[in-house]
């Protein structure tokens, strides 16, 4: 079974490899039966995708790449107790586990904050704008928002949480979850009003 490994590896081999690899079903029953080589596979395969998705709210280099390999330390020892009958359902498994690992880092690190002091205001955004952002530049105006904001919009607007599932996750009450989300939408208007300051923007009254 691969164990705890350093994820720097996982990055360098991603930047200097072109393989390509196709997840089957077969390959995580093998992978569940300990096989290395479909473990390997596994971890090739989501290694980028995870990290990509643990750095939405961690931030931190260092923290994300603990709390991927913490996460595939726990995906492959627990992988036979579950039962897969498609990639989906075995995706939203493991992408939850990564999305508990960076809770736990949050919350260990006291990094969690409820945002309630900024004035919360609504704008129409031209749906233009938006499709001329590339998906590197929506993925850091996420990044930028504050820590609460940019947890609870993963939670719900990326992941599929529900306000209550969020409320038990982080502790909060499903209407700060609530309030959270549309702080975080607002934030996101602006930003990206602020990347485009050639399109007019109007006040909902």
């Amino acid at each position: 079974m691969i164990g705890r490994q350093p994820f720097h590896s996982l990055v360098h081999y991603y930047n200097n490899s072109s393989l390509c690899i196709l997840i089957t079903l077969s390959i995580i029953y093998e992978a569940q039966k300990k096989d290395a080589l479909a473990q390997r596979m596994l971890f090739d395969f989501y290694g980028k995708i995870l990290f990509r998705l643990a750095k939405r709210y961690l931030i931190n280099q260092a923290q994300t790449e603990d709390a991927v390999s913490e996460s595939f330390y726990i995906i492959f020892k627990r992988i036979d107790s579950c039962h897969f009958i498609a990639i989906p359902p075995f995706e939203m498994w493991i992408k939850r586990i990564v999305v508990n690992e960076c809770l736990k880092i949050l919350r260990r690190e006291k990094r969690f904050e409820i945002m309630t002091s900024q004035a919360c205001e609504n704008w129409i955004i031209d749906d233009s704008v938006i499709d001329l952002l590339s998906a590197e530049e929506i993925f850091k105006l996420i990044e930028d928002l504050p820590t609460g904001y940019r947890t609870v919009f993963n939670l719900y607007e990326i992941e599929g949480y529900t306000h209550h599932e969020i409320a038990d996750l982080l502790g909060i009450s499903t209407g700060t979850s609530k309030s959270q989300l549309s702080k975080a939408k607002n934030m996101l208007q602006r930003k990206i009003i602020e990347l485009n300051p050639a399109y007019a923007k109007r006040k909902i009254i």
